[in-house]
């Protein structure tokens, strides 16, 4: 396993095209992406947005390959982040936030810092962090950022889940559903049903059940090579199958999945001095 250190590349060269995406209906993010705009037009800087997002915000442009871009900006809060690194997976563009959510845990640039912050930016003051994915087979294969969960597809029904993490069998869990998350997805759904927060740069996934009916039913942390397997054993509740937030399959009684640590990583732009601790003391300790 590797450190958040030693995952961080240098500082790259100055942005030349830059991709926009943003969250929210245009009123509310308008005069965010004019406040941008002006940055890059003041520091030469081209930016490049998808069909859709051009269309949001009533823009009529030419809309180049997004992968042939230096960087990614985003506009909005963790999920704006999130969809936009799994937009950007496997092409080798770092994605950074300028936050207008809520928490903006992966966001590395504070709204009211729009300015300052992007035109560092876009002179090349930035690192890039790379975080493990997941690779997730149900049938099909999906790539998650964040997370896998697998929970019970009856509202207010248990679901008994049969698991075993490399090749060995750990038994059955009553519950409403598990967790698989990466080191940027144990912040979410993971931490706020106990499970431990994961330091960026560890090549490593936790797996935490979502209210287990059992005193013993304890968080895993689990290393590259080891794959999750769970299995539906309820004979009357399918569950759902959730990649990064949206539903992806129904698991039948009988069923599996497959989690691992997938073969790419998501590539997470942040400034210099804007760590994975400060965020966390920022986020989850005032």
């Amino acid at each position: 396993m590797t450190s958040t250190a030693a995952s961080t590349s240098p500082s790259p060269r100055a942005v030349r095209r830059a991709a926009v995406v943003t969250h929210g209906k245009r009123e509310k993010i308008g005069p965010a992406l004019a406040r941008l705009s002006k940055v890059a037009q003041e520091a030469g800087v081209e930016l490049v947005m998808s069909p859709g997002e051009a269309e949001k915000h009533g823009l009529e442009r030419e809309n180049g390959d997004l992968t042939q871009v230096d960087l990614a900006v985003t506009l909005g809060g963790d999920g704006t982040m999130l969809r936009a690194l799994a937009q950007f997976l496997g092409t080798g563009v770092p994605v950074i936030g300028v936050n207008f959510g809520r928490v903006g845990f992966l966001t590395a640039i504070e709204a009211d810092e729009l300015e300052s912050g992007v035109g560092r930016v876009f002179a090349g003051d930035y690192v890039v962090i790379p975080l493990a994915t997941l690779e997730v087979e149900d049938g099909g294969t999906h790539a998650a950022v964040n997370d896998l969960v697998v929970t019970s597809g009856t509202p207010g029904r248990m679901i008994e889940l049969e698991w075993s993490i490399g090749g060995e069998a750990l038994g059955r869990q009553p519950s409403d559903g598990i967790i698989c998350a990466t080191p940027s997805g144990s912040t979410a759904y993971n931490l706020s049903n106990g499970g431990p927060v994961l330091v960026w740069g560890l090549d490593a996934m936790v797996v935490t059940f979502v209210a287990p009916h059992s005193l013993h039913a304890r968080p895993l942390v689990v290393p590259r090579g080891d794959d999750l397997i769970v299995w539906n054993r309820t004979a009357d509740v399918p569950g759902t199958v959730i990649v990064d937030g949206h539903v992806v399959a129904e698991l039948a009684p009988g069923g599996r999945v497959v989690t691992r640590l997938g073969p790419e990583h998501s590539q997470l732009a942040t400034l210099p001095g804007v760590t994975f601790f400060r965020r966390y003391s920022r986020a989850f300790t005032h």
